[in-house]
């Protein structure tokens, strides 16, 4: 019996140990390895940010869900891996500590086969002085990153509106709270949704919205911004995003890096090098992501971390990771297998995977303080990586070690989003874009990098109500209900 054994339980994760379970079948085990109690669909958490929805519609219960697969369930964090096991044990390891009530601190060696790392990012609040600690988010912003997060980023929304009604006018500053942050693409979500609320309170009038991001321009979203067909024309994102904050009426500071937090206070540098302030009374800003910490030790207990993981935590996998200056990125520099060159039983996917550089140019203020977007490995990419990884490994163990690794680089992936502008059954809007591919191929694709016959995009109420589907499909996927394996990431 080969064991296989899955760091994580998030989108990447779960879809990982799921289909790696059917396919196994009772003959192997499948262990998941977690410190979350439930799964989280992450894309919804905007709703909740802004009360339009409960943390009880974009979570469940996971322990019932991987009873039913057949999936060892372990509520535990992983603390590290030993690869080569150690000087009393041949068999590679992962030591974890439980979370589970009951059995906290309790530390297991959990021995595997085949190992996916798939523990998603350290919300790395700490970064930014003020916007957080190593023990999480702040007092002085909110966040939408987790269900509870966003639960307490309604209450203190809600405490806005109430502010508002009594003719007391507020400031909302939305946005990234660092210069090397990723996920743009839920802020702007959020700062839309938060737009779409106030109108619908009635306090429109009395709040100014602005955007800070570290993008260099509107629509970036960290994929070097895209130029789609809308209406029959080829527009940039650049156009589009700016002409949507413009019809909102909400003001922008792009290449910004947040530098400190204070009570009703950011401060920033700009991409210039110039630095500045901004006042707010309501804030969410997202973190930049960083590796959860894991560290690596060889068979004699040396530190080997270096040698599994990136500098920024995430753990390394068939990329390129010398390709130098930007003049030199190539879509070829991506990873296709996701397996770590140095140990081929592991393997990452989802946000866990280090990339080889990111995606939008890198860019730096005349002070040499880097601030451009990191790249997103999210939703839609992180769902089908984590498929293949799965498939690769399943295959190894079913039909031996020599079978073919699967590929699925994201230089050749597609990937739909569905952007939500605001929720409501008659008035709602969302923007729905497809983008192929996600990492930009100027080879293949000379001048824009993608394919403009498969990069659209168009905004309106259908978009929402493909949104609001999709929230009720994904959760019924990964619930693992009937017909659950039709379901495309």
């Amino acid at each position: 019996m080969a064991r296989l054994v899955v760091l994580g339980g998030g989108i990447s994760g779960h879809t990982a140990a799921t289909f790696a379970a059917k396919w196994l079948g009772s003959s192997h085990e499948v262990v998941v390895v977690t410190p979350n109690s439930k799964w989280n669909w992450i894309p919804s958490n905007i709703w909740v940010g802004v009360g339009e929805m409960k943390k009880e519609e974009v979570t469940f219960e996971l322990a019932p869900i991987y009873a039913k697969a057949g999936i060892n369930y372990k509520q535990a964090k992983a603390v590290s891996i030993n690869p080569e096991g150690d000087e009393s044990n041949n068999k590679p390891f992962v030591t974890i500590e439980y979370t589970l009530d009951g059995r906290e601190g309790e530390v297991e060696n959990v021995e595997y086969d085949y190992l996916i790392n798939a523990t998603g990012p350290k919300l790395n609040f700490g970064a930014t002085p003020g916007l957080g600690d190593a023990n999480g988010l702040g007092e002085f912003t909110v966040s939408v990153c987790t269900a509870d997060h966003a639960t307490h980023a309604n209450e203190e929304f809600q405490k806005c509106i109430e502010k508002m009604k009594k003719g007391e006018r507020q400031k909302f500053l939305i946005g990234t709270g660092h210069g090397l942050c990723t996920c743009q693409g839920a802020a702007f979500e959020y700062i839309f949704n938060i737009e779409h609320e106030l109108n619908k309170a009635g306090v429109r009038d009395m709040a100014d919205l602005t955007w800070i991001s570290n993008e260099s321009f509107l629509g970036d979203f960290g994929v070097g911004g895209l130029h789609m067909k809308s209406m029959g024309y080829a527009v940039s994102s650049k156009i589009f995003a700016e002409s949507l904050f413009t019809e909102r009426n909400i003001d922008w500071l792009i290449g910004a890096h947040v530098n400190k937090v204070e009570k009703g206070k950011v401060h920033y540098e700009l991409l210039d090098g110039s630095m500045g302030e901004e006042e707010f009374d309501f804030s969410m800003l997202i973190p930049p992501f960083a590796g959860v910490g894991l560290k690596a030790y060889g068979k004699d207990g040396s530190d080997i971390t270096n040698t599994v993981f990136a500098p920024n935590g995430f753990m390394k996998v068939d990329a390129n990771y010398n390709a130098g200056a930007y003049e030199n990125w190539k879509a070829s520099d991506w990873p296709k297998t996701y397996q770590n060159p140095t140990y081929n039983n592991m393997f990452a996917c989802g946000i866990a995977f280090a990339p080889p550089h990111p995606i939008s140019k890198p860019m730096s203020s005349p002070n040499g303080t880097p601030i451009n977007p990191t790249p997103p490995r999210t939703g839609m990419p992180s769902g089908i990586i984590g498929k293949a990884v799965a498939r690769s490994i399943c295959d190894k163990i079913l039909k031996g070690e020599n079978a073919p690794l699967h590929e699925i680089s994201m230089a050749h992936m597609g990937a739909a989003c569905v952007a939500s502008a605001g929720k409501g059954l008659f008035d709602g809007t969302a923007a729905a874009m497809t983008i192929y591919p996600v990492v930009p191929d100027f080879e293949k694709y000379p001048g824009t990098g993608r394919d403009t016959d498969y990069t659209f995009g168009e905004i309106g109420l259908a978009g929402h109500w493909i949104k609001h589907i999709l929230h009720h499909v994904f959760i019924w996927k990964a619930k693992l209900k009937t017909g659950w394996t039709m379901i495309p990431e």
